[in-house]
């Protein structure tokens, strides 16, 4: 295939205009190019057909999986029936096209559900608008997100900013320490989105191969990422001065913030892919196949209307325990009472902590044995075996955090913004919109103040990171959160790659998707400030 062909069928870039003009020239030219490679295939003799036709060269491959993408994903109608028009022609030709592989953009939520989201709601389909002219794709978790409108325009345009706009760091190692960050987490699905985005912007190829391909000063960037992902609490300013006071390949101060912001944003993206069982992108290895169905013929209409999978029934529907809901708000309400009638001493405040802190510990995530990373995965990071640990396993004893005297909002903030300007307004606008989210309601009920909950999922988070806040009641904890939802948390929080469809089905099971997505932006955020803290203070007391 020549430069120019790849130029002209590897780029799309007219697809992504506001412009319709401008997209159907785009898609004028996509279509000749594309009918232009299939005509210059030798046909089959008509001794041999076959029912599902030939299959494309590898020249094709790439282009009818990204038009199959188009197909099922792009927000503009107009390209995305361009692309299943295209498709059908192609497939008349006797040339087998792609089907998608999976049940939509999650293994856990039906794809209905998720896609008539941007239908209802015309700022959701504006903000899908947006995330696919600056990127040329709308991602899954972007669709899984549309849930939350408000939240997904924050979380956008925070890692728009992160990844594309003026910072510190050049645009190939940005894409590099995401995928050292997301393979920490074996999260193939984050990798595999940066390896692509990385080579766009120039990377070398080289350090793809594995760690110690990459520059010294990624290497030394490792130590961090291990202990930031999977042991925070063991972070020291010693840490910051290797990286800073480097004889050679030495960071700067501003260059280790946003290496921080990136390396904490994709480990707590790894727990939200995993907690709503992101699946992998249509046009992506395991997104697609050219095989043909075992059932029936597969045919090119099943793109339009979602044929070309399983249906997606949730098996526990029939089975939702009765009442959880309203004993949940129950329990809310006789809080809020006890609240209003009297209040805990400092002394038994700090107790119900330590006693909560102790509790998280004994709460075992799901298959609890060892994950061994495939050698694809592992190659980005080193030393495969450090996971995380509780406090106290060995004996270890971890001073508890308190907030009170270093918090996001008296001291990482400003210590963000100081050296990464824009950004720790960014992150506080999206910690805020996650914590303060609410349409008071919960399940079928209406006009609920779930703000009692929403604090008890964020503290338990931190807590279970050891984190205190002095004027909070840990005792409500437990009356809010069952077993079965702490195993989820702790599990999404500290393990997520061994998150199951079965735990996402075992919590709240009277609520609806949205509202488990909303917990998992919750548990992302919280563990993203988690981490953050632990980072900032040891940067600010290696500056002190």
């Amino acid at each position: 295939m020549e430069v120019q062909d790849q130029e002209s069928l590897g780029r799309w870039d007219g697809l992504v205009s506001r412009d319709a003009t401008s997209r159907n020239e785009a898609m004028e030219n996509i279509c000749q190019e594309v009918m232009r490679k299939v005509e210059a295939i030798k046909p089959l003799p008509p001794t041999s057909p076959t029912p599902s036709g030939s299959p494309p060269t590898s020249d094709l491959n790439d282009t009818l999986a990204h038009l199959l993408m188009l197909a099922k994903r792009c927000p503009f109608e107009d390209v995305s029936e361009r692309c299943i028009r295209l498709l059908q022609a192609v497939q008349d030709l006797g040339i087998r096209i792609p089907r998608p592989l999976g049940n939509g953009p999650s293994r856990f939520i039906p794809e209905k559900e998720i896609l008539k989201v941007s239908k209802v709601d015309a700022r959701t389909q504006s903000i899908f608008e947006d995330a696919f002219a600056a990127l040329g794709r709308l991602d899954n978790i972007s669709l899984v997100m549309g849930f939350h409108p408000q939240y997904l325009e924050s979380f956008l345009r925070t890692q728009h900013y992160l990844l594309q706009m003026d910072g510190p760091l050049s645009l190939h190692y940005r894409h590099y320490i995401g995928i050292m960050a997301a393979a920490r987490h074996q999260c193939s699905y984050l990798v595999n989105l940066h390896v692509n985005d990385f080579l766009q912007v120039g990377g070398d190829p080289k350090w793809l191969k594995g760690l110690d391909g990459a520059p010294q000063k990624l290497q030394q960037l490792g130590e961090l990422n291990k202990i930031l992902a999977h042991r925070p609490w063991l972070l020291t300013k010693e840490h910051m001065e290797r990286l800073l006071k480097a004889e050679e390949h030495s960071w700067s101060l501003a260059e280790v913030i946003h290496a921080v912001v990136l390396l904490t944003h994709y480990h707590s993206l790894a727990s939200f892919t995993f907690g709503c069982g992101i699946t992998p992108e249509i046009h992506c290895d395991g997104g697609h196949t050219f095989r043909p169905p075992s059932l029936s013929q597969y045919c090119v209409c099943d793109i339009a209307n979602g044929n070309g999978h399983a249906n997606h029934d949730d098996p526990l529907g029939n089975q939702e325990m009765c009442g959880e809901v309203e004993v949940l708000m129950e329990r809310m309400k006789q809080l809020q009472e006890c609240r209003d009638d009297e209040e805990a001493s400092q002394e038994e405040m700090a107790t119900r902590f330590e006693r909560e802190k102790t509790e998280s510990m004994l709460v075992v995530t799901a298959g609890d044995e060892d994950c061994n990373p495939s050698r694809d995965i592992s190659r980005h990071f080193e030393d495969p075996s450090y996971g995380y640990k509780d406090f106290s396993r060995r004996g270890e004893h971890v001073p508890t955090f308190r907030v009170q005297d270093y918090s996001w909002e008296d001291h990482g903030f400003s210590l963000v913004n100081r050296l990464y300007p824009d950004v720790g307004q960014m992150l506080d606008e999206k910690f805020q919109m996650a914590y303060n989210l609410t349409y008071n309601t919960m399940a079928t009920h209406k006009d609920v103040d779930t703000s009692m909950l929403r604090r008890a999922i964020w503290n338990y988070i931190h807590c279970m990171f050891g984190i205190r806040y002095d004027d909070y009641d840990y005792g409500e904890i437990n009356q809010l959160l069952d077993r079965s939802f702490k195993i989820y948390i702790k599990t999404m929080v500290c393990c997520p790659e061994k998150t199951t469809r079965r735990m996402y089905e075992s919590f709240w099971r009277q609520f609806q998707h949205s509202e488990k997505v909303h917990v998992n932006l919750l548990l992302m955020e919280a563990r993203m400030q988690a981490e953050l803290l632990y980072a900032l203070r040891a940067i600010t007391r290696y500056m002190t």
